[in-house]
């Protein structure tokens, strides 16, 4: 399993340079949503964006929980499982990820349509908690941000499900979301500016290239017989 959190990490870490568009863009708008009062006080504007993402994460992780562990249930009922051909869908989605962030592949962000129904109730929720004050409102807005249609946490979705297990979907997940912490947590408490230079073409295609070069652990993790 550690190697499984290593790739999640990584992929977090490496396709956040591609969510600094929309999610940094949501990162700083929030911060500048803030009181002044909280603004001038590093302290308090570290603490919530950290509850921001907090929240976040928490989303992220209750999805891979859900997802990895109805993929076990329904595995179970029917009797049957295929790791090998798991891990090989689990290998082409990162594959497909690599190329999206490197700009090879945009259409890739299609992914994106399945989570609109969902968002479009989710949304007004999110928006209730604004302008936020408190740091409840923070992790409550979190949460909701977490659901945001975005295909690259549709993808490590889809590779936590490759686990069939709702703790290690559950702990997939986590470590992906601690992934993108360090970008957008920058980008929250500094606003946008370094978002610009880390989404330059060159950065993206340099870390769509690293992720494809990932992308086969997972098929010799099972060949193997890793966990």
């Amino acid at each position: 399993m550690p190697a499984e959190w290593t790739i999640a990490f990584l992929l977090g870490l490496l396709s956040s340079t591609h969510c600094l568009g929309m999610c940094g863009g949501i990162a700083g708008a929030l911060t500048f949503s803030l009181s002044p009062e909280v603004r001038a006080r590093p302290r308090r504007l570290m603490a919530f964006n950290l509850t921001y993402n907090a929240g976040r994460i928490s989303s992220y992780l209750l999805a891979g929980a859900l997802v990895a562990g109805g993929a076990g249930m329904l595995s179970s009922a029917v009797g049957a499982t295929n790791r090998p051909l798991m891990a090989l869908l689990g290998a082409t989605f990162l594959v497909a990820v690599g190329l999206y962030i490197a700009g090879w592949f945009p259409r890739f962000a299609r992914i994106e349509a399945v989570g609109r129904p969902l968002w479009q109730r989710l949304e007004p929720l999110g928006r209730r908690l604004l302008p936020v004050r408190r740091l409840y409102q923070a992790y409550g807005f979190g949460l909701v941000w977490g659901w945001l249609p975005c295909g690259l946490v549709y993808s490590a979705l889809v590779y936590s499900l490759t686990t069939e297990d709702a703790w290690r979907g559950a702990l997939f997940m986590l470590f992906f979301g601690l992934g993108t912490m360090p970008m957008l947590f920058t980008v929250g408490v500094m606003a946008s500016g370094a978002a610009a230079r880390l989404r330059t073409p060159a950065v993206r295609r340099l870390a769509g290239l690293i992720i494809i070069v990932l992308a086969p652990v997972p098929l010799m993790l099972t060949h193997w017989g890793g966990p």
